[in-house]
């Protein structure tokens, strides 16, 4: 598989990844193979890397296929009417690219991560930058979404970010680095609580996505380049590397209930798990509020500075 993933579609409880899960060591560095996931430690921290095309292989595995070109794979979900989402990863199963293609050869770019280059430690991805001054109200900035409407998700998955962009981050940038995100608003998507463990997200709890899939999908229609990142989060029980690895399905088990339900793109969602990281209760001990999920619109951090809004697809 690209970049050397342990497939196995069929996970479906964390006992399975424990059981899985092999340690290695190279090069200084200390590697947790696993189903889907590798988690790399190293003197900066922990960094974990999920198969970025193991949703599109879930969710339709006859349109989905793959192939060498050169130093990096390129992943194709083929899509009825002749559209194409694209996918390019390296080798060691970093994302590079993702891109539409329609059917009259037209292509949009969505996420562009090639400048990222090889796997190194993630500290050399975290941007550091003064804290944002925050000028809208703190229920504004992190948007609580089981007090909300669907405008005010949509209007909280839209607005511009809090401060002005200067460049175009790439993708591994936002993901790793704090400062960053700070300068977007986000929703906090406190409907979903997982079990200690879990990372199923049960019918009742996914039914409650239904307001910010109508957000997202009014907002893609709207844009199709537009990119939502889910992140997801454990409370901090538990060993640094199980939190890490059960946080990352976690945000994949969301983004997947988004499309197989609600019919979001795969290809405008990408996912990252902070493990144990930036608890929404302090305490070391069980809670359900810290076992979670949040989003926010990383389209002007990844585009920023490309131009409008891409053009509708060919009817």
């Amino acid at each position: 598989m690209p970049g050397g993933f342990r497939q196995n579609d069929a996970v479906r409880d964390f006992e399975q990844v424990r059981t899985d899960r092999r340690e290695f060591t190279d090069n200084g560095r200390t590697y947790y193979r696993e189903p889907g996931r590798i988690i790399v430690q190293d003197r900066d921290g922990y960094l974990i890397r999920h198969d970025e095309n193991e949703r599109f292989r879930y969710l339709d595995p006859r349109g989905y296929r793959f192939e060498r070109q050169g130093a990096d794979f390129y992943s194709y979900l083929d899509r009825p009417g002749g559209e194409q989402v694209v996918t390019v990863t390296d080798d060691e199963g970093r994302l590079l690219r993702r891109y539409l293609r329609y059917s009259d050869g037209r292509e949009i770019v969505l996420i562009d991560n090639s400048y990222a280059g090889p796997l190194r430690p993630v500290y050399d991805d975290v941007v550091v930058l003064p804290p944002p001054e925050i000028r809208i109200p703190r229920d504004r900035y992190v948007l609580d979404y089981a007090q909300a409407d669907e405008g005010e998700v949509y209007e909280a998955l839209t607005a511009p970010p809090v401060v002005a962009v200067d460049r175009r981050y790439t993708l591994d940038q936002i993901r790793y680095s704090p400062d960053l995100r700070a300068r977007l608003r986000s929703v906090d998507i406190n409907t979903i609580t997982f079990d200690t463990g879990s990372f199923t997200v049960t019918p009742d709890q996914a039914a409650k996505l239904s307001v910010i899939a109508a957000a997202m999908n009014r907002a893609i229609q709207a844009n199709p380049r537009e990119v939502f990142l889910i992140e997801g989060f454990t409370d901090a029980v538990g060993s640094a590397i199980d939190n890490l690895s059960l946080s990352d399905r976690r945000a994949q088990s969301v983004a997947t209930v988004l499309t197989q339900q609600f019919q979001v793109p795969p290809e405008n969602l990408t996912t990252q798990g902070y493990g144990e990281q930036y608890l929404k209760v302090n305490t070391q001990g069980p809670s359900r509020e810290n076992r979670r999920v949040v989003v926010q619109r990383i389209t002007p951090l990844l585009q920023q500075g490309q131009g409008q809004a891409a053009p509708p697809p060919p009817r």
